[in-house]
């Protein structure tokens, strides 16, 4: 039976799914890795012993997070040889350098302090004990720079030039620190600080819902309030870098994820399309919702500002126009919420409801924490699309398109390991949630700290 899509479509729908599914788990072990450095600093300093218990508490999320995260991220490298071998040819000599180098430089060193982090509060001096959890924070961003410097790569390549298919590189340090690296790296960065704010806030607010450790979890409660003021409007302004340099670099990623089809006239602004039916076989939205000049604005800082349309493009170098445009409202609007959610929680602060005699009483605040917490995965998995199906037809921006990477398997061979994924990957989503649930129904525990902490 023949099957309606080819081995490529299918190539790319099971290692979008493997990523997506992938990046669910290390996002949350980058952020959760910071925090418990923090509570470690914060108890050595202050000789509470709630910041050690909540130490003790989330560091088994994290180890949770992080073998889930090792074991999902390994298939995808095999991709690169069994569904992606033209790439694995065409960018072997750079992608290969730099994902060598998060093996090497940030995974070995996150994985061989992991245990000392874990596992030897009674076994290390404290000095030792606290840099070893320094050592796991420190891989763990390391691991986020390199993956993402690989990412950023293949939207703007240099440091080299293409020779029969192949990428020539010249030059490893002009291809690590290309035109993309800083605001792809800093924006998923701080996404990962984003989703650990709203997931340790959202798990404290069920606490504080259930009345059930009040005290214990208003700290870790407010601690995630106070990050969030930081980081929220951060991600915010990083987000806007972002766009302004795929305005630069990737001009067809930017008219598709706007749906804008055709350059504004000199003197007239390019509208900014709230919504739209985008119908990209008639190069034109069939009904949209309009800001005048906005989109003008937005990207050139001018209400006049030039935009290039998709129609300047040829339609084989252009992206699907659905994915990216909806998916960037979707991510702009979950990021617009969790300010919102911030600013409120700023208020009731201030109006002295953050207290444990009457924080439970502030139910929809709290039923707003956790319900941010999966809508920041929401907003970060959206991104994802935007980033990736924008960047089509392309596997290497402007150099290497995608139909020209994938292995020559048959459609039926692709499929079939796609359902394999997908069960495999279901299964493990189940045992995630069953442990998750496990620990925080436990609760924190009343573990007694080592001799070493401050009295």
């Amino acid at each position: 039976m023949d099957l309606p899509f080819d081995h490529v479509l299918l190539s790319r729908i099971q290692f979008g799914a493997t990523a997506m599914f992938h990046i669910l788990w290390p996002v949350l072990t980058i952020g959760l890795s910071i925090f418990l450095l923090a509570m470690e600093i914060l108890w050595l300093k202050t000789g509470d012993e709630d910041y050690f218990r909540h130490f003790r508490f989330w560091s088994r999320l994290f180890l949770l997070n992080f073998t889930v995260g090792a074991v999902t991220g390994i298939p995808m490298e095999f991709q690169f040889g069994t569904n992606w071998s033209g790439f694995s040819r065409a960018g072997g000599d750079v992608l290969g350098h730099i994902l060598g180098f998060e093996a090497a430089m940030a995974f070995m060193l996150e994985a061989c302090f992991l245990a000392i982090m874990m596992f030897g509060w009674k076994r290390v001096p404290p000095h030792m004990h606290l840099f070893s959890t320094a050592m796991v924070a420190l891989g763990s961003s390391l691991s986020a720079f390199w993956i993402m410097d690989a990412s950023s790569w293949m939207h703007t390549p240099t440091g080299g030039y293409l020779r029969d298919g192949i990428f020539v590189i010249t030059s490893h340090i002009e291809a690590i620190f290309n035109p993309d690296m800083v605001w792809g790296v800093s924006h998923m960065w701080a996404a990962c600080l984003e989703i650990t704010v709203f997931v340790v806030g959202g798990v404290s607010a069920w606490y504080l819902y259930k009345k059930r450790h009040t005290e214990f979890f208003l700290k870790s409660f407010k601690l995630a309030a106070v990050a969030s003021v930081l980081i929220a409007p951060l991600q915010v302004f990083l987000g806007d870098g972002s766009g302004l340099a795929v305005f630069k670099h990737q001009p067809t990623k930017l008219a598709g994820m706007e749906a804008h089809w055709d350059t504004n006239p000199h003197g007239r602004g390019a509208p900014w399309h709230i919504l739209a039916w985008p119908d990209q076989d008639r190069q034109e939205n069939l009904w949209s919702i309009d800001v005048p000049n906005a989109l003008s604005l937005i990207t050139t800082h001018s209400m006049t500002g030039r935009v290039p349309g998709l129609k300047e493009f040829p339609r084989e170098n252009q992206p699907p126009v659905w994915a990216p445009f909806y998916a960037f409202r979707i991510m702009v609007a979950t990021g617009t919420a969790l300010v919102l959610v911030m600013l409120w929680t700023l208020l009731a602060w201030h109006r002295g409801d953050l207290v444990p005699d009457r924080i439970a009483g502030r139910k929809k605040l709290l039923l707003a924490w956790m319900i941010a917490a999966p809508v920041s995965y929401v907003s970060m998995e959206a991104g994802w699309i935007v980033r990736e199906v924008g960047r089509q037809p392309w596997m290497v921006y402007g150099l290497v398109r995608t139909d020209a990477c994938a292995t020559a398997l048959s459609a039926h061979t692709v499929a079939s390991s796609l359902v394999a994924f997908a069960a495999v990957y279901a299964l493990l989503f189940f045992v995630f949630l069953y442990f998750a649930r496990k620990i925080i129904v436990q609760g924190p525990g009343h573990e007694t700290p080592p001799a070493f902490g401050r009295k």
